[in-house]
């Protein structure tokens, strides 16, 4: 297939779809280009019941600490529930099927009693307010949606932590956000057999941390240990709960979560997202991306504990009244045939899921496709990383047998919603192509240096120029860090510019192409982790005098973690292959499994500037097995090079 081949959408698909054509398309980006303002402040008045309405749709005064809807008041929780009672009290809200095969349909009435009961629980017994922060480290399970949904309601903040992190990671986040709470589970099933998270917290909490209580949800019953005065259990208390609860009213740019992110320095960044414009675009890239309709059923295949969770399993899907579908387990078990058996007995519309997920099921499962009835499918999106053409064929041609229109979605934690992606229906896909940015965003690929909005085919970086209403709102605790970290590298007309922090670049087409990161952030199987703070993992090792981590093409996770280690000591590693493990197992327990090396090589030395920077661009030339093209004369230690790549190209 060649990479210019471009696939128009499918007419009878186009027909009904909400933005039908290109002409629309440029039609609402037109509105936003011209009346910025008042193109947001249109669809906010529109998508939001408001409890008042906002005074002023935009101040960016104090830029980059933007307001969005200035005056006006809502509760988010009730813009997920309560709306949608009248018309939609049993239509289902979340189907939940379970790792070994138990399904859960909670209507938007039943969605309403259980978050009710567990707002009150949290207000009742753990005298939560209005700008607590709460942690929730859970499974996948209903109850993770409840417990996001009734911080919301009491307006407090929630942080999730995702369930694969280490206690140590936990620990961090917990103090970083002065936590007084966390909800947990005792633990989940995985391929059938359950595994654990209480005693994950019960590490996180030893010494001193701001932690008053511990709820826990009883769900595969293993025996836990419990803490007398601390923890609590979930089943137990909710049994009395009231079915009532008035939704706190926040203002528009209350916070509503912060959601850890690794970036290129050591310490995770609490990404804040507040309340008004984060839900207005969960809500309107559901109805756009997506196209769901009224009686659709969604399946995103992400975890709650990243961004993809909260924006496209529970907040938008919620906030649009769909029915989103909740997933317990490993898509490949009991094999590679198991998502395609949910859509099938789900009638499942739009799936949406990661690249490293498309690959490991072609690998795995290349004709399982076919052995199933995929016919209600009519839109399958992509996220996390760029997607590569194989891959995406595959998906186009045997899971939507060519009919289906593919979103290659672009967008990160901290954009709170897509930002470049097609819109089926109306746009021309082409494969791992992400193609225009959406309605109001301004995206444009800039030089670093200029300011200016490269040519066709030139590298730039992916900025947006101006804000967005779900734009990040800061950095929890850390304002210097929030600017330096997103409006410190471009500038454009001399003004300061949200840059992503990815290269990308244009076709003769206008399309965006996303060329992947420009720091030192690695992209593992969709999820970001920053090499400092794998590096900083490794350096607890005793006999560790230096690292570098860098990432490398890794043929199903997208990128792979390799580090280069240098030693203490002269005399090399007598069993490099325990050696390894030794230091993997230091970063399970600090980080997770997630952050695991694939590769990795004991070095004489690293490759230094004079000044003591190191050359990361030679290291990751070495682990991908290129020429090295820089110039090492002026090097501290030119020598290193040669020996490092010896040792890594054999």
């Amino acid at each position: 297939m060649s990479e210019k081949q471009v696939f128009n959408p499918n007419p009878e698909f186009s027909k009904n779809a909400r933005i039908k054509n290109m002409d629309e398309y440029n039609a609402l980006q037109n509105k936003a280009m011209n009346d910025y303002e008042g193109f947001w402040g249109d669809f906010a008045k529109e998508k939001i019941d408001w409890i008042e309405p906002f005074t002023n749709t935009l101040d960016e005064s104090n830029f980059p600490f933007v307001k969005w809807f200035e005056g006006g008041k809502l509760n988010v929780s009730t813009q997920c529930i309560d709306r949608h009672l009248d018309t939609r009290k049993n239509k289902a809200a979340i189907i939940f099927e379970g790792d070994r095969g138990d399904v859960q349909t909670i209507t938007y009435l039943d969605l309403y009693k259980n978050v009710n009961r567990f707002a009150n629980l949290l207000k009742e017994d753990f005298g939560v307010k209005k700008g607590n922060r709460v942690v929730i480290y859970m499974p996948m399970i209903p109850e993770a949606a409840y417990a996001m949904l009734a911080c919301a309601r009491i307006g407090a903040i929630h942080s999730i932590v995702f369930g694969g992190f280490s206690s140590e990671a936990l620990k961090d986040r917990i103090i970083d956000a002065e936590a007084k709470v966390v909800i947990t589970a005792d633990g989940a099933f995985r391929k059938t057999k359950p595994y654990m998270l209480k005693p994950v917290v019960d590490a996180a909490l030893e010494g001193e941390t701001p932690v008053e209580k511990v709820l826990v949800v009883e769900r595969n019953n293993e025996d836990v240990t419990w803490v007398a005065g601390r923890d609590y259990s979930y089943n137990e208390l909710i049994k009395d709960k009231s079915a009532v609860c008035e939704a706190q009213v926040m203002d528009a740019e209350d916070p509503l979560f912060l959601l850890y992110t690794s970036g290129s320095t050591g310490k995770p960044k609490g990404v804040q997202h507040n309340s008004a414009g984060y839900i207005l675009w969960a809500q309107m890239t559901m109805e756009w991306v997506f196209d769901v309709k009224e009686n659709d059923t969604y399946w995103c295949t992400a975890d709650v504990g990243w961004i993809t969770g909260h924006t496209y399993i529970v907040y938008g899907p919620l906030a649009m009244g769909a029915t989103t579908v909740m997933f317990e387990g490993v898509i490949t078990y009991p094999d590679a045939g198991r998502p395609w058996a949910m859509v099938e007995n789900h009638r499942i519309n739009q799936f949406y899921t990661a690249p490293t997920a498309i690959r490991v099921l072609h690998k795995m499962g290349e004709d399982a496709p076919a052995k199933y009835d995929l016919s209600s499918l009519k839109v399958l999106g992509t996220v996390g990383e760029p997607i590569d053409p194989p891959a995406w064929k595959w998906y186009y041609e045997e899971v939507g047998s060519s009919k289906c229109a593919i979103v290659d979605t672009y967008w990160q934690t901290e954009t709170g919603g897509h930002v470049v992606s097609p819109l089926p229906g109306a746009t021309p896909i082409k494969p791992a192509c992400a193609t225009l940015s959406l309605p109001g965003i301004m995206g444009e690929i800039l030089d670093p240096e200029t300011g200016v909005k490269v040519g066709v085919g030139e590298s730039g970086y992916m900025c947006i120029t101006r804000p967005w209403p779900s734009m990040i709102r800061g950095v929890w605790g850390d304002e210097e860090r929030f600017v330096k970290s997103y409006f410190g590298d471009v500038k454009k007309d001399g003004k300061p510019v949200y840059f992503t922090g990815d290269g990308a670049n244009y076709d003769n087409d206008g399309y965006i192409t996303i060329t992947g990161r420009t720091d030192d952030v690695i992209n593992v199987s969709g999820h970001r982790m920053g090499t400092a703070e794998v590096e900083a993992a490794i350096k607890k090792h005793s006999n560790v005098a230096e690292v570098a981590v860098v990432g490398k093409p890794h043929e199903l996770k997208g990128e792979g973690i390799f580090a280069y280690v240098v030693l203490k000591s002269d005399d090399g590693v007598a069993d490099e292959v325990e050696e390894v493990k030794i230091i993997n197992n230091i970063i399970k327990k600090e980080i997770g499994n997630i952050a695991l090396c694939d590769d990795m090589v004991f070095a004489p030395g690293l490759p230094k500037t004079r000044s003591g920077k190191i050359m990361r661009r030679i290291l990751r030339s070495i682990a991908k097995g290129e020429k090295i093209t820089q110039d090492i004369s002026t090097l501290e230690d030119p020598s290193v090079v040669e020996k490092i790549n010896s040792m890594v190209n054999k």
